[in-house]
């Protein structure tokens, strides 16, 4: 069963470094690390130190708000080190790996298993953190059932990776988690493919397929919620990246913690754009090895939503691409005062961009501009699709305002949501930081 969305309001962002449809595997780090940071709102209660052995799938710490969501170590080894910063917030747990890894024996989940069962297999394998939420956009409640699960079959955000090529060999994986989630919900599970693109996931069964089709932000899955079944106060819906599904299939099939990442190595500063296939919390410099120009930024995501690294630097738990463009630390000649060809822009002041949809830039990290107060242009609302006032629910955060945030849809919305009209903000606002301090002051308030 499949059914078509129109995206028409948004931005797509053409940068140069697309990963070429090739895979290489990468080197086996020496030293992997989790940090806690990746799983916002979770407070880790260690129950490991230093020195102690573990094998992959064998728990690290648990959220002190809720003890039954456990997560595990991608590797087996021994703690070499757990990282900790001010008043001992701990900032990374890093791990010797060993050469062969061991795995812990989490046993095969039953096919015929009850939906408890289901969420008590889940909890105990360190499968639950891969299953997030809306409202708040935080790992999901697994006492509540949700409406409906959402997953997002393809990325439009600039040089992110090609889910397709990523999931062809795990068509038979990504099946199996779909089968199993089903079970979680009253409701039904909803992927997201672009249209006309012969998807190999457009053959999923026990699954609505949309067809997609539109600009920047088409592939989120916000959109998708929002297109499909907005989130009202009371629901929830859960969101499942499409990665994750194939890590939550292969566990349930072998038992085994199977933590391998295909990544999309792109931007303009990596010498030769590919996929890769390596292991969650591997090194930077492994992945990268010596392909990355100098004077350049890290980012473990996308260039909109992703978080800046460095060579020292961990592939996080979550992120299937890692970008690197080079650093903005230079100045305009004549800045914003003589046409500019050479950027991207939706106004049409002195920037012709509009002229070549086609072309490929090569941008910086340089923000061209300083933080100023907002400044209302009407741009917003021209790149943002939901059916939501962007400079309203911003300006609702901004005040702390918990009625206008929920009249005004904050229930439906995540950070990533927001990632274009901060691209396009002539204040230079953080918008993304804005909604995040939103929705945990929600959280926080209303539960």
């Amino acid at each position: 069963m499949s059914k078509d969305i129109i995206v028409i309001k948004g931005l797509d962002i053409n940068l140069v470094g697309d990963a070429e449809k090739t895979l290489d595997i990468s080197k086996d780090s020496k030293f992997y690390s989790v940090y806690p940071e990746d799983f916002h709102g979770v407070y880790p209660k260690l129950i490991v130190k230093a020195d102690d052995k573990v094998n992959a799938g064998d728990v690290l710490f648990y959220d002190k708000n809720d003890e039954e969501v456990k997560f595990v170590s991608p590797v087996s080894g021994k703690i070499s080190e757990i990282k900790r910063g001010e008043r001992r917030k701990v900032i990374s747990i890093n791990i010797l790996a060993d050469k062969n890894i061991e795995y812990k024996n989490l046993g095969k989940l039953d096919s015929k298993a009850s939906k408890e069962k289901i969420v008590e297999y889940f909890l105990n394998a360190g499968l639950w953190p891969f299953i997030k939420q809306r409202p708040y956009d935080v790992i999901a409640n697994h006492k509540v059932s949700p409406k409906a699960i959402f997953v997002s079959g393809f990325s439009s955000a600039p040089l992110s990776a090609d889910l397709d090529f990523i999931s062809k060999d795990y068509q038979d994986k990504i099946q199996i988690a779909i089968d199993v989630l089903s079970k979680l919900t009253d409701g039904e599970i909803h992927m997201s493919i672009r249209k006309n693109s012969d998807s190999i996931l457009s053959d999923l069964k026990n699954i609505i397929i949309h067809n997609v089709s539109g600009p920047h932000p088409a592939g989120n899955v916000g959109t998708l919620i929002n297109k499909v079944s907005p989130i009202n106060k009371g629901e929830a819906a859960w969101t499942i990246a499409l990665q994750d599904l194939i890590l939550i299939g292969s566990v349930i099939e072998s038992g085994k913690f199977s933590s391998e990442r295909i990544v999309a190595l792109v931007g303009s500063s990596i010498d030769n754009p590919r996929y890769i296939k390596t292991t969650i919390g591997s090194e930077m410099s492994t992945i990268l090895g010596k392909g990355i120009k100098d004077n350049s930024r890290i980012i473990s995501g996308n260039v909109l939503t992703g978080k800046q690294s460095s060579i020292n630097g961990h592939l996080d738990y979550y992120s299937n691409t890692i970008t690197a463009i080079p650093e903005g630390n230079d100045y305009d000649l004549f800045g914003w005062t003589r046409p500019i060809f050479d950027k991207i822009s939706t106004s049409r002041a002195l920037t012709f961009s509009w002229l070549l949809p086609n072309k490929k830039f090569d941008l910086n990290t340089n923000t061209n501009g300083e933080h100023r107060a907002f400044v209302v242009t009407g741009s917003y609302e021209k790149v943002f699709p939901l059916d939501i006032f962007p400079m309203r629910i911003l300006k609702a955060c901004m005040y702390n305002d918990l009625e206008e945030m929920e009249a005004l849809g904050m229930y439906e919305v995540a950070p990533e949501d927001f990632a274009l009209t901060e691209f396009i903000c002539v204040s230079k606002q953080p918008h993304q930081e804005i909604i995040r301090k939103g929705l945990d002051e929600m959280k926080k308030e209303l539960g």
